[in-house]
């Protein structure tokens, strides 16, 4: 990955040169799906360890200590490596952006409106990250081609996780507008952060997911003491198991994934991700919670790998299948 000759001189650049052009990232391989797969898997299971902790640590300090514990853990593997930490406050004015519109806020947002929505509508409007992320991209920064194969994608993606989750969470829509409507700006939150953190593919993932994740954790933790005072909690053992595995494999990991995926794969396709997590999650759920297996997965599944072939394969590709198509 590209250095500048210093952090402060990486962090100008990032903050005032145009977003990078995906078109120069040079042509895709295996790897690259492996990582978007891997990515998937991270942050898949999300939801069935946060529910496995909420249960008895309320949502400030989990969200507070699991990105804590992320932020050691690469903070670590950083130590051993003796890779160098950005100094400079632009850097971290970057780090700390990134975090508050890509975790702090939406993770607050959503972990609110779950008081109100159920999960099953939870889990459809927040598949319209990709949407949002293909408008934006679209209408406003068009850093990479925005074509009608990936919103097309988007949407079959969208259809999947609805038959996925079931036809039931459409008919609840609208009761609780102003929870649905929270939940929204969330996933638009999230769609800018896979378009702003573009701007940090000067800085070494590890260095970035660190940094990111040490400042949500830091801005969590006044709250998380004055409001849940953890001292007074009992946790399970499986609450504090389930915190640490969500912190290094979810937050840690994940976000580092995210951050290679960006640079290697661009803002749309590395939306895709978002798709896979639905069936890997359910699966996950299944496992480990016992949950029912939904009637409709086949379809779902179906129509999810459906959009996310079509997000991610490159035109070029489809060009050519087609050419063949008619030769034939």
């Amino acid at each position: 990955m590209p250095q500048s000759t210093s952090p402060r001189g990486r962090a100008a650049a990032a903050v005032s040169s145009p977003l990078p052009s995906m078109a120069a990232t040079g042509a895709r391989n295996w790897r690259d799906y492996a990582l978007l797969f891997a990515l998937a898997c991270c942050w898949s299971s999300t939801y069935p360890l946060a529910k496995l902790a909420l249960d008895t640590i309320p949502p400030i300090t989990f969200i507070s200590a699991r990105s804590l514990i992320a932020a050691a853990f690469l903070f670590a593997i950083l130590w051993m490596r003796g890779s160098k930490i950005p100094t400079d406050a632009k850097a971290w004015k970057l780090f700390a952006t990134q975090q508050l519109i890509n975790s702090t806020f939406p993770f607050l947002i959503i972990t609110w409106s779950q008081q109100y929505v159920p999960a099953s509508n939870t889990v459809v409007l927040a598949s319209t990250t990709p949407i949002f992320a293909f408008l934006i991209t679209s209408l406003i920064t068009r850093h990479e081609p925005a074509t009608l194969l990936k919103l097309a994608g988007a949407i079959l993606g969208l259809a999947g996780t609805v038959a996925i989750v079931g036809l039931d969470a459409l008919r609840g829509f609208g009761s609780e507008i102003v929870a649905e409507i929270a939940i929204l700006l969330a996933t638009i939150s999230f769609a800018c952060a896979t378009i702003f953190g573009l701007r940090l593919s000067d800085y070494d993932p590890m260095v970035v997911a660190a940094g990111s994740l040490l400042f949500g954790g830091l801005v969590l933790l006044p709250p998380a003491l004055v409001i849940d005072q953890p001292w007074t909690l009992h946790p399970t053992f499986q609450a504090i198991v389930a915190t640490i595995v969500m912190g290094i494999v979810s937050s840690a990991l994940g976000l580092m994934l995210f951050y290679v995926c960006l640079g290697r794969l661009g803002t749309l396709t590395t939306n895709a991700q978002g798709y896979l997590r639905i069936p890997i999650g359910v699966g996950l759920s299944v496992l480990l919670l016992g949950e029912s297996v939904p009637s409709s997965l086949a379809l779902g599944l179906l129509l999810v790998m459906a959009g996310v072939a079509a997000m991610t394969i490159p035109d070029e590709a489809y060009k050519r299948w087609l050419g063949r198509l008619r030769r034939v």
